[in-house]
């Protein structure tokens, strides 16, 4: 078992050397949660007896189409510069997306190897419970013998901050200098963990792409979702029974039935999502950014140009169609719906019905965190715009996820390099160095490089990834006004 071995607090891990990089992985750092664990917070690993072999990811959590998930998923894994440091480095740590249902951080674009390489620093990334083992709301059917608890994921990512604080140091780490990055659902949990008390001081900087921050649930809601759930998996209506033996593929089955079937009959929400309890979450992050109860920390967060195209395609989840979008619109002013629709032009067209479906989903709840947040801690908002010949060739454009080539420098394998199979690699280069460098910055000092300023109300300056990047001011205003009065259903 040769290879860099680091002592942690439950024992000795040992990695393996990966192109000039030590690597550790599928480290647990928190018990496996089956059995009286299922739907609990997540407890205490303990400590193992030996060196731990640390070369290969852990399995994934339980999703469709996974043959190689399981329950035993919570783990951790550490990338870091072989060569040594007289200094702490600074620790990036990404949540990886998925809507809450679906990936793991052993895909191979989450890797992260530019980024340590690039920066120096040491980065991390880790597992946590998808779908109903880690998002639905199961509290009611609590009994004195067996307890379920909310916001089971969102404990799990806690946990895994948590991990970090004790143990990074041994990987040549800062736990004080920790940045916490996602992407999509990976970008929720980052805003979520914001507004966690029990989060509050595991990160000190955070970085948000394509957050669907208003993605938060009141307890009625996730009650009426709970209970069609239960009612699909417990014909005889002995949930408790059901909840603990179904397996986990039966659970993440049922998932995604409601999950699709909601899509049409309660557009605008998710089901896989994190809950207002009052109590691990006590508020609507979009409302607690407002009020200046998030984390005063600072915040890098934006967004795709075309977020929705993506969907329709491949993640038929959001109000990108006629249908749903009317029905998202039910309970609004018409005013309101009349300048939002008015806005897109070209709808109810594929496209435009497309774009304010993802606006609504990721852009207009990102600007709402944007303008909350600044007041109270430094903000800093972009939009990412490239999109090489092939992506406008075929309508997606700049589109959700396609910002995370750049940002991870993965350019030269895999979809990054079959985006560019029509041209574009050396713009592609360029804007991806652009963001690194921007990134990198960030982790490093709190503050992206000195040609993106911070975000002000007056101005609203937001950097523009592209070709040629640069600040605009308060771009696409006055589609940002025409959304103001619109509420998201909690």
């Amino acid at each position: 078992m040769s290879g860099p071995a680091v002592e942690i607090a439950s024992g000795v891990v040992v990695g393996k050397v990966v192109d000039g990089l030590c690597a550790w992985r599928g480290i647990p750092y928190a018990a496996t949660p089956i059995g009286d664990l299922r739907f609990r917070g997540p407890q205490p690993v303990k400590a193992w007896d030996g060196p731990l072999d640390a070369k290969e990811f852990g399995p994934k959590a339980p999703q469709v189409g996974v043959a190689d998930s399981s329950e035993d998923c919570l783990t951790i894994n550490v990338l870091a510069p072989q060569a040594t440091s007289d200094q702490p480095r600074p620790v990036l740590v990404f949540i990886h997306g998925g809507a809450y249902v679906t990936g793991s951080s052993a895909e191979p674009l989450y890797r992260g190897d530019n980024l340590v390489r690039t920066g120096g620093i040491v980065y991390v990334s880790f597992n946590y419970r998808l779908g109903a083992l880690g998002y639905l709301d199961f509290t009611e059917y609590s009994t004195a013998e067996r307890t379920f608890e909310t916001n089971v994921g969102l404990r799990d990512q806690v946990a895994a901050l948590e991990w970090i604080q004790r143990n990074i140091a041994a990987f040549g780490g800062d736990p004080d200098n920790v940045t916490v990055w996602g992407q999509s659902s990976g970008a929720n949990a980052v805003t979520t963990l914001m507004c966690t008390p029990a989060a509050r001081g595991l990160f000190a900087r955070a970085i948000a792409a394509s957050s669907p921050v208003a993605s938060a649930y009141g307890k009625d809601r996730a009650r009426g979702w709970a209970a069609q759930f239960v009612s699909s998996i417990a014909p005889d209506g002995d949930a408790v029974r059901a909840l603990t033996t179904a397996s986990p593929m039966e659970l993440a089955n049922a998932t995604q039935t409601l999950t699709q079937r909601l899509a049409d009959e309660e557009p605008g929400t998710r089901i896989t999502a994190p809950v207002v309890d009052g109590d691990y979450l006590p508020q609507y992050p979009i409302d607690a950014f407002a009020d200046g109860n998030a984390a005063p920390i600072p915040l890098l967060i934006g967004s795709t140009s075309h977020e929705g195209r993506f969907f329709p395609l491949f993640l038929n989840i959001i109000p990108s169609s006629h249908k749903r979008i009317e029905k998202m619109f039910d309970e609004t002013d018409p005013a309101v719906k009349a300048r939002a629709l008015a806005s897109y032009p070209g709808y109810p067209r594929r496209r435009a019905a497309a774009d304010l479906g993802g606006d609504i989903v990721f852009w207009e709840p990102s600007i709402l965190c944007a303008q909350g947040h600044t007041k109270y801690a430094r903000t800093y908002c972009y939009r990412y715009d490239f999109a090489p010949r092939l992506l406008h060739a075929i309508g997606l454009s700049a589109t959700h996820g396609t910002d995370l080539f750049a940002t991870f420098g993965a350019l030269g394998d895999g979809l990054g390099r079959h985006t560019t199979l029509l041209g574009g690699r050396s713009a592609m280069r360029a804007v991806s160095d652009t963001m690194t460098a921007h990134w990198l910055s960030f982790v490093r000092h709190g503050s992206p490089q000195s040609s993106w300023p911070t975000y002000s109300l007056d101005r609203r300056e937001t950097m523009i990834f592209d070709e040629v990047s640069q600040v605009r001011d308060d771009p696409l205003g006055e589609r940002r006004r025409a959304w103001i009065g619109y509420h998201h259903k909690r």
